[in-house]
């Protein structure tokens, strides 16, 4: 009988044996062979390969960044769970907010990265994350609404340093002045722009008009007047300089009329570069500075539901007469959650950790997606270095070497979460 049913098990075992050693054991030592060979695999490379993954430029960057991952995204995505299964424990729609934030959970990686590489995207018009940082910079600090104006034709003013406009001659008070610009489109001009006026001569003072010189239609308007269609620049500010300061200044009026005390007698006029300064278009999440961060949060908005489902889960399992206790005891809040909840969880949060670090260690899908052509080698990480090297570079080798080292990244973390398993059932 115990002959029978041992062949009975081994006729049962057999066919997940072969389905492992075929779809595990023998790509593990392929790969491990196929890493002491060179690129045609006839070659007997020795350690080369491996050698390779410390004096590669694009490998040691691929290393650091894994690094970067290992520690942040594990460490914040468990954090954030710990938090949302905390907070939402008593609250009467936790529930909904618990499925909320585990949605992400059910997109599918590839769903993920187009979804935040258009949240990316750097034109506000698009990107929601350059939306909102646009917005909220734009209301402490306005842009110029005259980013694109220059002088055009037969203008009094040229070009000066730092980007400013300087009048050619100095100006005279009582004889008007015209400062003529264009470039900005009229859909683009600000809502308090008037019909451009000239401006009244005034003893003692420096008056001029300072308008986009346009009016739409060919051979239509007067060049270095203003027309009856044209708009003044309102909010341009002027400056009268002499010798290098600026004795005077102010601000064009919605008809681009404005007025300088006598000071400016003599002085030139000039319009500073701040009245140019192109509008802030948020940040460059993608460029090579940020691409690394901005990943590592698309990771946490997806993986931060499955850490607080779990903790959810431990926290469910919590004896309540021990909160209860240490609330008798005189403990506030903060002193229960730090030093009883948190202990108590603290099987839980590493098998969160531990699950997390295994699953970065081989990230490639966000990284392959968001990260743009020219910012790819500065996101560059171990698994999408390895596809890199096997496929678009022919170098099957290197490739190998980079799989086993992964490998040996990943056997100790499983070996931690398989020993404190273990311990766990013993107790």
């Amino acid at each position: 009988m115990t002959g029978t049913r041992r062949t009975v098990a081994a006729l049962f075992l057999l066919p997940a044996l072969v389905l492992l050693g075929a779809l595990v054991v023998y790509p593990i030592g392929y790969s491990v062979v196929r890493s002491f060979y060179d690129q045609s695999g006839d070659g007997f490379a020795g350690i080369d390969n491996y050698k390779a993954l410390f004096t590669d430029d694009g490998i040691r960057t691929a290393l650091k960044n894994n690094v970067l991952w290992v520690v942040f995204a594990p460490t914040v995505a468990t954090a954030l769970g710990l938090i949302f299964a905390v907070l939402t424990e008593r609250i009467r729609w936790g529930t909904a907010f618990k499925l909320v934030v585990f949605m992400p959970m059910a997109i599918s990686m590839l769903a993920a990265g187009i979804i935040f590489r258009l949240v990316y995207d750097q034109d506000p018009d698009k990107g929601v994350a350059n939306a909102v940082w646009v917005g909220v910079h734009d209301t402490f600090a306005q842009s110029s609404a005259f980013p694109k104006a220059h002088p055009g034709r037969q203008s009094p003013l040229e070009a000066a340093t730092g980007g400013a406009f300087l009048t050619k001659e100095p100006v005279r008070a009582g004889d008007p002045v015209s400062l003529p610009l264009v470039g900005v489109p009229p859909d683009q001009m600000p809502g308090s722009a008037k019909k451009a006026a000239p401006a009244p001569a005034e003893p003692g003072k420096v008056t001029g008009t300072t308008w986009q010189d346009f009016t739409r239609g060919k051979g239509v308007g007067t060049l270095g007047a203003p027309d009856p269609s044209e708009l003044g620049y309102a909010g341009m500010r002027i400056e009268a300089v002499k010798d290098g300061k600026v004795v005077a200044s102010t601000t064009a009026a919605g008809d681009g009329t404005f007025t300088l005390p006598e000071a400016a007698d003599g002085a030139q006029l000039r319009l500073p570069a701040s009245n140019f300064k192109e509008a802030y278009n948020g940040l460059d999440w993608l460029g090579p500075s940020l691409v690394t961060p901005a990943i590592i949060g698309s990771y946490i908005w997806m993986w931060a539901g499955f850490a607080m489902v779990l903790i959810a889960a431990g926290l469910a399992s919590v004896p309540r007469e021990l909160l209860e206790a240490a609330r008798v005891d005189g403990a506030n809040e903060w002193q229960v959650f730090r030093r009883v909840t948190v202990p108590l969880l603290a099987p839980v949060l590493a098998v969160v950790t531990v699950t997390l670090m295994i699953n970065v260690l081989k990230v490639f899908d966000l990284v392959f997606i968001i990260a743009p052509g020219s910012s790819q080698d500065d996101a560059n990480v171990l698994a999408l270095e390895l596809y890199r090297k096997g496929f678009s570079e022919d170098q099957p080798g290197i490739a190998s070497a980079i799989a086993v080292f992964l490998l040996l990244l990943v056997i100790p973390v499983m070996w931690f979460n398989v020993r404190r398993l273990r311990r766990e059932v013993r107790r």
